[in-house]
């Protein structure tokens, strides 16, 4: 599978009509290249769409590449219900060595021989599927006391790790060279790749660190529908008015897909609309059309039209993420 990595290239000095900032909303499906950040990648992509608001959820590493959701808008406001799905990755492991993160942007802590580990290889690999308990990297956004754990390796403090239960449905091997292999890893959320290549390595007893990652999925987004930089700045290009956004809007999916894994809950007119404004609503449910989980995060809709996300505590609807009221224009005018 092809990586991309971002290399901008020399644009001479051109004149550009001024375009406005637009209160633009939808989900921009980024195949993000290697060697920016995520956040580099949201400045250009919000950039490109002159975008007054934009977010990404999910943050891939400069050393990481693939699919990046980019929140424009309204969007933005949902952004972290991706993170509730699986995803899937493929990643290869350079035996033999450790770093410090993990990845080849640390520092080499220890090489040992590779001895008999493409033998055990399979093996290995099955031991690490199922249920299994992870310690995050100490160079990673985890927080312990309100403070991510990179901000404590940098200052070179001591902190205790918190370990996490993740889930890896499987692993697949794609190919082995005289030092390293590539897999698959098809995971739940909170699932650090960097670590599980890393883990790998010291079953194997020669170690491993990340010298490629690319996510290739997330759980309740379409498929093979990424677009690159490159190819989005030269769609942007080749407008003869800077101003038309046609074709660049068509590539946004409705900012809704955000939760579409969420339990969806169907409310009618009168109590979706003080939903919109913050008002919560309950105890009486009677109209309302509750899913068969109910005991987190729900999808709220009313007559088909997404007006938020929402929870319900003892019996009363609690509004978490809304749109604006003005989501319920087309059935306010029919009240």
């Amino acid at each position: 599978m092809p990586i991309t990595e971002f290399h901008p290239k020399p644009q001479p000095k051109i004149k550009r009509p001024f375009v406005p900032k637009r209160n633009i909303s939808g989900i921009l499906l980024l195949d993000k290249p290697k060697g920016i950040s995520s956040s580099g990648a949201l400045v250009k992509a919000r950039g490109i769409y002159r975008a007054l608001k934009g977010g990404h959820t999910g943050s891939l590493d400069p050393l990481a590449s693939g699919l990046l959701p980019i929140c424009l808008g309204e969007a933005a406001k949902f952004s972290s219900y991706f993170l509730e799905g699986k995803k899937k990755y493929i990643a290869t492991g350079l035996l033999g060595k450790t770093t410090t993160t993990c990845d080849r942007e640390g520092e080499i802590v220890a090489e040992r021989p590779i001895g008999d580990a493409f033998s055990r290889l399979h093996e290995t690999l099955l031991q690490f599927t199922g249920k299994i308990t992870q310690v995050p990297p100490i160079y990673s956004a985890v927080k312990v006391d309100g403070k991510p754990l990179y901000k404590y390796a940098r200052q070179g403090k001591d902190v205790e790790i918190p370990k996490r239960e993740i889930e890896i449905y499987s692993i697949k091997l794609i190919e082995t060279t005289d030092d390293s292999f590539t897999v698959e890893v098809f995971c739940s959320k909170g699932t650090y790749i960097r670590t599980l290549i890393s883990d790998i390595g010291e079953a194997l007893g020669c170690g491993a660190y990340v010298t490629m990652l690319r996510r290739t999925y997330v759980e309740g987004l379409p498929e093979n529908s990424m677009i690159s930089l490159e190819k989005l700045q030269e769609l942007a290009d080749s407008r003869e008015n800077p101003t038309d956004f046609t074709e660049l809007d068509k590539l946004l999916y409705p900012l809704d897909l955000a939760v579409n894994n969420l339990p969806l809950l169907s409310l009618p007119y009168n109590m979706a609309e003080p939903l919109t404004h913050g008002v919560r609503q309950g105890p009486n449910l009677k109209n309302a059309v509750l899913p068969e989980q109910t005991d987190g995060p729900m999808q709220v809709r009313c007559e088909g039209i997404f007006i938020g996300v929402c929870e319900l505590k003892d019996s009363i609807l609690i509004p978490l993420r809304m749109m604006a009221p003005e989501c319920l224009d087309t059935l306010r005018q029919k009240q």
